[in-house]
């Protein structure tokens, strides 16, 4: 049995071929190992994947205990720190479970480079969401994960190409990209950027009755773009807000959408956990480090 864990903008989620656990962010800094018996025993679990916020500190799939400051830069920046996703790592580190921690996507990973004219493309609870996804849509997918904030990315021929990360393009409920009045905000010392990014998505920028469709037309913006790159690939939407916008974004795209609930990143990152601890040497195009 295989265990993957999203570090999600709300919520850790856990799954197992046998079962899922969500705990809030805010309460999992009180998490023990324990609390994955409701994923099933213990002593069942062979390996791990695990997420930990913009995993922009290393660039290949790595074994935890040879990750430098938990496999990110610094804990500034665009997101917001509660101490959950700490406690879920230093926990899993300390646990026994042979586990491997998945790097986020930046100028340091093997992605066109086109995109790299941004610092970040996405945190790598998404490269879950893409192997799932490949595993059930075939080797030509774009992703939309839309739910506090939207990230999309594309995978042509198995191997990830790029992604749009949350504060480059689309909004999601709670957090955007700066527009003009956040920045002048900022140069007026209201607020700093990071406060801004928290509360540019939809829920503070527009009235209820237009969320959803702005939103879905934006993530459907992401697609649209990327299927320049990719015409073929499979539209594949995920996140607590991809099923209420898909119809929108079908529309939109004229195509299908196939949809996959919250537990989409838990669920592929177990599925990477088999496939690394089976031998693989890379996953999407991103290498294993063992």
């Amino acid at each position: 049995m295989f265990l993957g864990i999203d570090h999600g903008t709300t919520a850790m989620r856990f799954a197992t071929g046998s079962g899922v656990l969500r705990i809030p962010r805010r309460d999992a800094r009180s998490f023990e190992l324990a609390d994955l018996e409701a994923v099933g025993p213990l002593a069942e679990i062979e390996g791990c994947a695990l997420c930990y916020s913009m995993g922009d500190g290393i660039r290949a799939i790595t074994p935890i205990g040879r990750v430098p400051n938990r496999g990110v830069i610094s804990q500034e920046g665009a997101g917001e720190h509660t101490g959950g996703g700490t406690r879920v790592f230093d926990v899993m580190a300390g646990s026994g479970i042979p586990t491997f921690v998945i790097p986020g996507l930046h100028r340091g990973s093997p992605t066109d480079p086109r995109f790299k004219v941004y610092s970040h493309q996405t945190s790598p609870e998404k490269l879950g969401i893409a192997y799932l996804a490949v595993l059930e849509h075939g080797p030509d997918v774009i992703i939309s994960d839309i739910s506090s904030n939207t990230v999309s990315l594309l995978v042509r021929e198995g191997r990830v190409v790029g992604a749009f990360d949350a504060c480059v393009f689309a909004p999601g409920c709670r957090h955007g990209a700066l527009d003009v009045d956040a920045i002048r905000r900022i140069d007026r010392g209201e607020e700093t950027a990071n406060q801004a990014f928290l509360h540019a998505g939809v829920e503070y920028t527009l009235p209820e009755a237009e969320r959803h469709r702005a939103i879905a037309m934006f993530a459907a913006m992401e697609c649209a773009s990327l299927l320049l790159l990719a015409p073929e690939a499979r539209i594949v939407l995920a996140g607590s807000l991809g099923p209420l916008v898909a119809d929108e974004v079908s529309s939109l795209l004229d195509r299908p959408v196939a949809v996959h609930d919250e537990w989409a990143a838990a669920r592929g990152l177990s599925l990477l956990a088999r496939d690394v601890f089976a031998g693989a040497d890379q996953v999407l195009g991103i290498p294993v480090e063992r």
